[in-house]
């Protein structure tokens, strides 16, 4: 493993050039926060529909959770087709699984359009029982459970058949047509390019510090883009200018899940071009990306709350073993680590938050095609258009049944056992004494909880273990070298900047006689 690289592939295999920051004060139409497939997809729709847009990233582009996916082009949703009907009855179900076809037609189009070279390919996805090279802990859909589902698809107009054996996996499973797979960075890479003059913006590095209502605007780096309208596309919606209460209402009914990958070389034609999902839980996903001389098999699963799994260097090797258990010829060259963020009900929250404040999240895994889904919704909300969806994926709908409210309950029960429990816990050390090189460890200093760690070289950085979200207290993750907060997700760096939210601000620093009482 020590060997491995653990950028994601996309990433390492595609480069984007350093854009500018912020540095004045400018008028758009819209802005958007968030340079992922949601802002970067909404940024060319909106351009192309003749507004004028700025778009701002906290960080590099194409980072973030859009950079960590492996980039299902799939309509099958992580909710099964049957549960979808019984919570919203089959013509919302039909509607669902419509927007993530509608998404797939979008891609292609622009694909086609702007003759982008991404290794867009139609392709089937396979949804099957376990394999028997699987890790798999727990219940999986029988043979009989799949018949059902590919009846139901079939009834609902969609392309599916049952198969007895599925293609390289050896088990009963449906296949679903339509479906898709692409090079997500150098997808969204050639759409930036198309963004950037006639009066629209691309920034980098330009953290949203605010959002005013009067007049409209988004503050960042000391300079203001005001607009007459704002697109959160920050995978985990910022507050902006809706109000806390209705914020922190939102943010009761999002769980984040913590999703690992690893990635390696394989000859041409030891695994079909598919996507491959099993019906384990947590699930684990396999698709190819094809090149000259090899091509590149990527499996992930291993899912679990975001702070709550302590040997997360076990998830990878888990995936690695099966793997190579999978394809004995496999060459592991990357692991990396996403997060997906899942509803009470299963389907994403697209809309309108607040007036002219537009959101995007809850995608689970289908984060590439309900994110282009959300874009387009963006666009039409932009426009005043009527989109199909909009009561479906309303942030703010009422529809939930008894399942699903108590699927709401299980998710947020944590938080005030982990607010109480961490407070009064023991701490791991009482000395940066006890901090090893590479190593983090939540230390009590002259009475206060701090994360400290330690630096290959030997630097030291200590700050805050309090999560700047809501209080909680972040917990050491070894296998991505990060703080992560238990409660709702959030991630920072060793030196305690924000990776992904819901935090908006790093971890507090320590003042020097904290730590000089060490």
């Amino acid at each position: 493993m020590a060997t491995v690289n653990t950028v994601p592939y996309w990433q390492d295999a595609i480069s984007l050039p350093m854009l500018h920051r912020l540095d004045s004060d400018i008028r758009v139409d819209v802005g958007i926060i968030g340079g992922g497939v949601v802002g970067i997809t909404a940024a060319y729709l909106l351009k192309a529909a003749g507004r004028t847009v700025a778009l701002l990233d906290r960080d590099r582009l194409v980072r973030g959770d859009t950079g960590n996916t492996t980039a299902h082009l799939t309509a099958v949703t992580d909710t099964r087709l049957g549960e979808l009907v019984s919570t919203f009855g089959r013509e919302h179900a039909r509607a669902a699984w419509d927007a993530g076809f509608a998404a797939i037609a979008q891609i292609d189009e622009l694909v086609r359009a702007e003759r982008i070279a991404c290794g867009f390919e139609w392709v089937p996805t396979y949804l099957h029982t376990p394999a028997s090279w699987a890790h798999v802990e727990g219940d999986a859909a029988r043979e009989d459970e799949l018949r059902a589902d590919a009846q139901l698809a079939t009834e609902l107009g969609f392309d599916a058949e049952f198969i007895d054996r599925v293609p390289f996996v050896d088990m009963p499973g449906v296949r679903f047509d339509g479906q898709a797979r692409i090079h997500p960075r150098a997808y969204l890479a050639a759409l930036l390019r198309r963004i950037e003059g006639d009066g629209s913006h691309v920034f980098e590095q330009s953290p949203v510090e605010d959002v005013t209502a009067s007049p409209l605007a988004l503050k960042a780096l000391g300079h203001t883009v005001t607009c007459d309208y704002v697109v959160v596309a920050t995978h985990n919606p910022i507050v902006g200018k809706a109000s806390l209460a209705a914020a922190t209402l939102l943010q009761t009914k999002l769980a984040l899940y913590s999703s690992y990958v690893v990635a390696g070389r394989v000859p041409h034609g030891h695994i079909p071009d598919a996507l491959f999902v099993d019906t384990a839980s947590p699930y684990d996903y396999l698709r190819l990306d094809s090149g000259d001389q090899f091509d590149v098999a990527i499996l992930g699963g291993e899912d679990h709350k975001t702070g709550q799994e302590p040997d997360t260097t076990g998830r990878f090797q888990r995936l690695q073993e099966a793997l190579i258990r999978a394809v004995q010829s496999v060459e592991i060259t990357h692991r990396w680590s996403g997060q997906v963020i899942e509803t009470p009900d299963g389907l994403p929250y697209i809309g309108e938050i607040a007036e002219r404040q537009f959101i995007a999240t809850g995608f689970a895994g289908n984060g590439m095609t309900f994110g282009t889904v959300a874009a387009m919704m963006a666009r039409d909300a932009v426009q005043g258009v009527r989109n199909p969806w909009t009561d479906l994926f309303d942030p703010s709908r009422k529809k939930l049944t008894a399942g699903t409210v108590w699927d709401y309950l299980k998710e947020n029960k944590d938080y005030p056992y982990y607010l109480i429990r961490d407070r009064f816990a023991g701490a791991e050390g009482k000395s940066l004494r006890a901090l090893k090189r590479g190593e983090g460890l939540i230390l009590d200093l002259d009475g206060q909880r701090v994360a400290a760690y330690r630096a290959p070289d030997g630097s030291i950085s200590v700050r805050s273990a309090v999560c700047t979200h809501m209080g909680c207290l972040v917990r050491w993750n070894p296998g991505e070298r990060t703080w992560d907060c238990p409660c709702h997700g959030s991630r920072f760096s060793p030196e305690g900047s924000v990776i992904s939210g819901p935090a908006e601000s790093p971890l507090a620093e320590v003042s020097r006689s904290v730590i000089s009482a060490s």
